[in-house]
């Protein structure tokens, strides 16, 4: 795989996380203007991976390439500037500071205009927010708080997100609310890259997927493949028990979790 300018390409990449690698030689493309999803059991290596490509931890070995530039390795701002926002699981805001102040904080590698036009798009997209913007983000729902993570990763215009764990805690109403969005970042020509513990959320949405087991990529192809056939999501997944067992996947009809 070669870095061209409609697919971010990761080739090879390896992270560790102290002494242990935990992703391991994976290689995969995100198309822009397409979801793919990634999915695999807790502690796959799939937060670590997407860490790793926002800069947030620095590779092993291998290449992160978007218009023909390696940015692994690449400082967080710097990666932010090429056009790659990531969605971290766990809703990582600043809770003391409002909605408005953590918008705001998104938009500080930007120019005036540009952070009001992004902050002007992240609202409409999420027009539940107006009414909570002088609210702290502590005292939002996890529903609203993951509108709010969400809308600062789009306010630098990004041309690929990456979102890890879309519906993690969050009732199914909510879920419902969010979905229309990831498909309308596709539509617009958006490159997204959707890790989901649920199955069905992700490929029915998805255009392609990938499911990483043991910090390695075990299936590589169409959502479509998958969804008609639930034994290889099973297969790839390397199922263990669910009851105690790190690593075991939801079923692939499961519906999330309420918050």
């Amino acid at each position: 795989m070669t870095g061209t300018t409609d697919v971010l390409s990761l080739e090879g990449l390896t992270v560790a996380r102290g002494a242990r690698n935990v992703v391991r030689d994976v290689s995969l493309e995100i198309p822009a203007g397409e979801v793919t999803a990634l999915l695999g059991p807790n502690g796959a290596g799939k937060s670590s991976m997407v860490l790793a490509i926002g800069g947030i931890l620095k590779p092993v070995a291998g290449s992160v390439h978007l218009d023909g530039v390696d940015l692994a390795g690449r400082r967080p701002e710097r990666i932010r500037r090429a056009g790659i926002a990531i969605v971290p699981e766990g809703r990582r805001l600043l809770p003391e500071l409002t909605v408005a102040e953590n918008l705001r904080v998104a938009t500080y590698t930007l120019s005036g205009a540009d952070a009001e036009a992004g902050r002007k798009r992240a609202l409409e997209l999420f027009p539940e927010l107006e009414k909570r913007l002088e609210y702290s983000a502590r005292s939002l729902s996890g529903g609203e708080q993951q509108m709010v993570v969400l809308a600062q990763a789009m306010v630098s215009h990004p041309r690929f997100v990456l979102i890890d764990e879309l519906s993690l805690g969050l009732a199914p109403v909510v879920v419902n609310r969010l979905v229309p969005t990831i498909r309308s970042f596709a539509e617009s020509g958006i490159g997204v890259l959707l890790i989901e513990q649920f199955a069905t959320v992700a490929l029915g949405l998805a255009n392609r997927a990938y499911v990483m087991e043991g910090g390695r990529i075990r299936f590589s192809g169409m959502a479509s493949e998958l969804r008609a056939n639930p034994e290889l999501l099973q297969s790839a997944y390397l199922l263990r028990g669910r009851n105690g067992a790190a690593g075991s996947p939801a079923p692939a009809g499961a519906q999330p979790r309420p918050a």
